[in-house]
C-alpha cells in the first residue's frame, strides 16, 4: 500500500498559498533582493541537511550544474524578485490569484517551444477562460492605476518564467534522469549564490526586525522553499503529478482567505469571481474534464 499522500498535499497547499503573506511580512524589513536570498539560502540550507541526511549525491557535471542554474534563474531568483517587487503596490490577494494562471502560461510556452503538438479545442477554450479571469480579477471595466499596473506586470512577468521553466525542464531536465532532492539542493543552492551579491548590494529596507516578520521569512525559507519540494515529491511518487499538479488550485484559495484574516486586505467582489474563471481555465487546459476512454 502506498503512503497517504494527503498530509503532504494539504501541507503543500496551506504553505505555498501562505508564501504570499510570508512574502508581505518579510518586506517589511528586506527589500525584494532580500526576500528572494533570504528564502532561497534557507531552502538550500533544509535541502542540504536532507539529502546529507538520507545519503543523496549531488550531480559533479559541469554542465548539469549550468542547466540547473537556468532553471534556478527562471523558478527562483528572477519570479522571486519579482513577486516582492510587485507586492509593494498589490495586495498577496491578487499575488496568489496571478500566481494561478501559472498552468496557463506553461500551456502557452509549451505551444509556443513544442510546435510538433496541436493546440486541442478545449485548450483555446481554457485560455480565453483563463484570460478573462484575469481581466475580472482586475476590474479591467474600472481601469488600472499606475502603480497597480506595474504590480500585475511584475506578477505576470514572475508567472512567464514558470511557465517557461516547465518546458524547459521537459527537454534539458528530464533526461539527466537526476534524484528530484538533488536537483532542486543543486537549484537553491546556486539560486542563493546568484542572489548574494543583490543582497549585499541592497538587501535590507530598514533595521525593523519585528517577531512575525523573522518568523515569515523562517517559513517562507525553510517550508515554501524547502520542505515545499519534498512534499512534492512524495505527492507525486505516490499519487502521480497529475494530482501534484491540483495544489496549483488550492494555492489562490488559502492566499485570499489569510490575506483577508490576518492583513486586513479587503477582497472586491471581482477578485474572487475572477479566481474561478483563472481556476477554471487552468483545469480545462490541462484536461481535467476531458473523459478518458478506458481500454483504447
Amino acid at each position: 500500500m502506498r503512503k497517504s499522500w494527503l498530509p503532504a498535499y494539504i501541507a503543500l497547499g496551506l504553505i505555498w498559498g501562505c508564501s504570499f503573506i510570508f512574502i508581505e511580512l518579510g518586506l517589511e524589513f528586506l527589500t525584494p533582493f532580500g526576500v528572494a536570498f533570504v528564502r532561497c539560502s534557507l531552502g538550500a540550507i533544509t535541502l542540504l541537511i536532507v539529502v546529507r541526511s538520507r545519503k543523496i549525491a549531488l550531480p559533479k557535471d559541469k554542465s548539469t550544474w549550468r542547466k540547473l542554474w537556468i532553471v534556478a534563474l527562471l523558478l527562483n531568483v528572477v519570479p522571486g524578485i519579482l513577486f516582492a517587487f510587485a507586492q509593494q503596490y498589490v495586495t498577496s490577494v491578487l499575488a496568489g490569484i496571478i500566481n494561478a494562471t501559472t498552468p496557463l502560461m506553461t500551456m502557452v510556452f509549451m505551444l509556443l517551444l513544442f510546435r510538433e503538438q496541436k493546440l486541442k479545442r478545449e485548450q483555446i477554450i481554457g485560455l480565453f477562460i483563463g484570460a478573462f479571469g484575469v481581466m475580472v480579477v482586475l476590474g479591467i471595466w474600472k481601469g488600472i492605476g499606475d502603480n497597480q499596473l506595474l504590480g500585475v506586470a511584475a506578477l505576470l512577468l514572475a508567472v512567464s518564467c514558470y511557465g517557461y521553466s516547465f518546458p524547459y525542464m521537459t527537454r534539458n531536465i528530464l533526461p539527466l534522469v537526476l534524484k528530484p532532492e538533488a536537483a532542486a539542493t543543486v537549484q537553491l543552492i546556486l539560486a542563493a549564490i546568484t542572489l548574494l551579491p543583490l543582497y549585499l548590494f541592497d538587501g535590507i529596507a530598514e533595521d525593523n526586525y519585528q517577531l512575525n516578520s523573522l518568523l515569515a521569512m523562517l517559513a517562507l525559507g525553510v517550508l515554501g522553499s524547502g520542505f515545499a519540494y519534498i512534499w512534492n515529491f512524495s505527492i507525486i511518487a505516490a499519487a502521480g503529478g497529475s494530482i501534484a499538479s491540483t495544489v496549483t488550485y488550492v494555492t489562490p484559495v488559502v492566499a485570499v482567505f489569510v490575506g483577508w484574516l490576518f492583513l486586513g486586505e479587503q477582497i472586491t467582489w471581482h477578485e474572487p469571481v475572477g479566481a474561478v474563471f483563472v481556476i477554471l481555465g487552468a483545469a480545462i487546459t490541462q484536461g481535467r474534464f476531458t473523459s478518458k476512454v478506458v481500454g483504447k
